[in-house]
Order: C-alpha cells, then sequence, then structure tokens
C-alpha cells in the first residue's frame, strides 16, 4: 500500500484508559505496566509478542503497537465490550525507529520494515478487507494475519497524534464525552461490526 492511501493508524482500547492516554500518550506493553490500566490484550498472544525482538530493534514490548486497520478480528472479539478505538495521525511513521508489519507483530511469518517505506509490504486489499472468512484454511489464516498489520512506535506515541475516537453507538458516545477528553468522539457502527 502506498501512505498516500492511508488517512490514520488505530489503536484499541477500554474506555477507561482514555484520560490516561490523553495524558501520557498510547505507550507500549513495557511503559504501560507502569500505570493502573485495564488491559483488553489477550494473555496469550501477549505471552507470545513478549518473546518477539525486532530485527535490528528492540523487544516487541518496547513499541507502541497501532493497527493500520481497527476493524479486525480483536476488535470483532471485543466488540461488546466497553472499548473505543483511537485514531492517530499518520505522521508517526515519519518518528525515529518506527516499524511497519504485513500482519501481526507476534505472528510467525510477519515481516518487519522500517517506516514509511515499510507500508509497501503491507498487503492493502486483505489488511482493509471487509471480513477475513474463506473457505480455504490456509487462505482463510493469510487473510486473517493480513487484518492485523500493525505500526510499532518506540516507546510511546504522544497525545500529539491523537486524532479522534471511534465508538460504536450513542450511549457509549455520551459515556466518552463525559470523561472530558477534549477528544472529538464520532459513532462508527460499521467500524465496530454492527
Amino acid at each position: 500500500m502506498n501512505r498516500e492511501e492511508l488517512q490514520e493508524l488505530h489503536f484499541i482500547t477500554a474506555i477507561e484508559n482514555l484520560p490516561s492516554i490523553v495524558e501520557h500518550g498510547i505507550l507500549s506493553h513495557a511503559q504501560a505496566a507502569r500505570l493502573p490500566h485495564c488491559s483488553i490484550a489477550m494473555e496469550t498472544m501477549q505471552d507470545r509478542r513478549a518473546q518477539v525482538v525486532v530485527p535490528r530493534g528492540r523487544r516487541l514490548h518496547e513499541y507502541a503497537n497501532l493497527y493500520i486497520c481497527g476493524r479486525n478480528p480483536m476488535l470483532y472479539l471485543r466488540r461488546h465490550q466497553p472499548v473505543c478505538v483511537l485514531a492517530v495521525s499518520t505522521a508517526v511513521l515519519d518518528l525515529p525507529g518506527v516499524i511497519v508489519t504485513d500482519e501481526n507483530a507476534g505472528g510467525d511469518y510477519v515481516s518487519f520494515h522500517p517506516a514509511p517505506q515499510g507500508l509497501c509490504y503491507v498487503d492493502k486489499e486483505s489488511t482493509f478487507a471487509e471480513y477475513w472468512t474463506h473457505a480455504d484454511q490456509i487462505e482463510y489464516y493469510r487473510q486473517k494475519a493480513a487484518k492485523f498489520a500493525e505500526v510499532l512506535v518506540p516507546d510511546q506515541v504522544g497525545p500529539e497524534h491523537l486524532l479522534h475516537v471511534y465508538v460504536a453507538d450513542q450511549e457509549t458516545k455520551e459515556r466518552v464525552d463525559a470523561l472530558g477528553t477534549g477528544l472529538t468522539v464520532r459513532v462508527d457502527r460499521h467500524l465496530f461490526f454492527r
């Protein structure tokens, strides 16, 4: 995919984390461990990611991870929980040490590339596909993995890169608005598989 085709990046998080994120930014797993927060991560995947070292880089848990497309299997699993999706500026692609992956960074067949040039390794059609289901089991796994393409930012994504927040419905919008984060809150039912 080309950079010009990418409008924003996404971070899926529990709503209760928003005030902290607005103050501290989106933190790496290692940095977030120092602050009270609500994790929505799958522990089995985090155990796997804890073992990954980015080639010519650092441990995967030392990067804040953003999705190229937030409408992915993780959000599908969490869609009925109190979560939101933060939109993040693509300007983070120009920060030092940023990495692009073509699938889940904890996957078996992932490739890591320096940003922003690494975007050319991302399969745009698969990453932004409406669904990842497929009759062929191998193709299903390939498409599902592509939905998790990531941008890895060392340590943290500063609050200045936050654009707005997506939520699933009006009730959730009112809840997020009441937090007083200063971020615009947008209802996007499609993003949340509704």
